[in-house]
C-alpha cells in the first residue's frame, strides 16, 4: 500500500522490534516516513538501522518506564524535529488467566503495559503535536476490548480502557488539530501468541476455525489500515475503534 504523503514525516512506533510494531515500522518506512522504534529489545530494531539508515533510530526501553519514555521522546524530536505520528502498538498477554489466577503481579505487570504505557507515552509525544498543530496517534486495541474470550480478566480490562481512553483522547483534542483511533485486531501470527502454533498447531487450527475468514491474519495486513487511519484519506475518522479480525466480532 502506497502513501506518498509519509515522505519526510516522522512516526513514532511502541513495540516496534517484532509482530505488528515491527510491520508498522516497515510500512512506514517504505512509504519514505521518518521512524523512531521504541522497545525492550534491542535485538529486532538494529537491522533497521542497517537498513534503512539515517530515516530509523531506536532507543531501548519499558513503555512503563516514565523516565525511559520521556527520554525517548526527547530523542525522536533531536533526530526528527518533530512527530506526525503516534502508534502505541506494545502490549503484553496474560495467557488467558481468569481473575482468581491472576495474582496482582500479573495484573499490574498487564495494566502497567498496556494501559499505562500509552499514557505514558501519549503525554511524552503529545505536546509537540500541539505546538505544531496536528498529529495522529493509532493505538492498538484488540477484539478483547470489544468481547469476552480474547485474552484473561487482565488483558480484556486493559484493552476495554485502551478504548475508552482512546475516545476520550481524540475528543480532548481533536479541535487541537490531532486525530486518535484504534485498531482491534483478532488473530495476528505474531511472535507474541506463537504459543498458539506449538506442538501440533491445534490451538492455532481452533482459533482459525472459530474465525468466520477462516484464517489467521498476518501483521502486514495491521500494518496496512495502520497506514489508512494515519493518511489525509482518514481525516474524517475520528475516536473509531477499527476492527481487524476476520468476522470474529460479527459473530
Amino acid at each position: 500500500m502506497r502513501f506518498d504523503e509519509f515522505a519526510g514525516k516522522t512516526v513514532f512506533v511502541t513495540g516496534a522490534a517484532s509482530g505488528i510494531g515491527r510491520a508498522q515500522a516497515i510500512a512506514f518506512l517504505n512509504n519514505g516516513a521518518n521512524v523512531f522504534g521504541f522497545d525492550l529489545s534491542e535485538d529486532g530494531l538494529r537491522g533497521f538501522a542497517d537498513q534503512y539508515g539515517e530515516r530509523f533510530t531506536y532507543a531501548v526501553g519499558s513503555v512503563t518506564d516514565r523516565a525511559a519514555v520521556e527520554r525517548a521522546a526527547v530523542e525522536a524530536l533531536a533526530a526528527f524535529n518533530n512527530v506526525d505520528v503516534l502508534l502505541n502498538t506494545a502490549g503484553v498477554l496474560d495467557d488467558y488467566a481468569k481473575t482468581l489466577d491472576t495474582d496482582e503481579a500479573l495484573w499490574d505487570l498487564t495494566m502497567d503495559t498496556n494501559v499505562k504505557g500509552i499514557y505514558l507515552v501519549t503525554n511524552a509525544v503529545l505536546p509537540g503535536m500541539l505546538r505544531q498543530g496536528s498529529g495522529v496517534m493509532v493505538n492498538t486495541a484488540s477484539i478483547a476490548g470489544f468481547v469476552a474470550g480474547g485474552g484473561g480478566a487482565a488483558y480484556t480490562a486493559s484493552k476495554h480502557a485502551i478504548i475508552g481512553y482512546t475516545k476520550q483522547l481524540d475528543y480532548d483534542y481533536c479541535r487541537d488539530g490531532i486525530r486518535a483511533n484504534a485498531i482491534a485486531p483478532g488473530a495476528i501470527q505474531t511472535p507474541m501468541n506463537q504459543a498458539d502454533f506449538a506442538g501440533d498447531g491445534e490451538v492455532a487450527r481452533w482459533v482459525a476455525d472459530e474465525t468466520p475468514a477462516g484464517r489467521w491474519a498476518q501483521p502486514e495486513e495491521v500494518a496496512d489500515l495502520t497506514l489508512f487511519l494515519a493518511s489525509h484519506a482518514a481525516d474524517y475518522i475520528h475516536g473509531a475503534i477499527v476492527p481487524i479480525d476476520g468476522g470474529w466480532t460479527a459473530k
